[in-house]
């Protein structure tokens, strides 16, 4: 009973990296490409799983785009928009 945990965390962590490498875009993941994250988390699954995420992870909202400042995305209401406002 007592190894199994530390194999299914590893399973767990492997999991996770793998799936998050996979949906990661390609300019997302740090540090290397995402096939040498792949083989490095799965040829070690301890050790590469916390290298990817500690340095290979994409940053927190770093796949979102950025509305440049001075700029709208668009309209938040029917209020704010002037086509409908023309329309009416």
């Amino acid at each position: 009973m007592r190894t199994v945990l530390p194999l299914l965390l590893t399973l767990a962590l492997t999991v996770y990296c793998v799936v998050s490498i996979v949906q990661a875009g390609d300019g997302e993941v740090r540090s290397l490409p995402k096939w040498g994250w792949l083989l490095l988390v799965l040829f070690f699954p301890l050790a590469g799983g916390l290298a990817y995420v500690v340095a290979g992870r994409p940053l927190a909202g770093a796949g979102r785009r950025r509305t440049p400042p001075g700029q709208r995305r668009g309209p938040k209401g029917p209020d704010d928009d002037e086509d409908f406002l023309r329309g009416l």
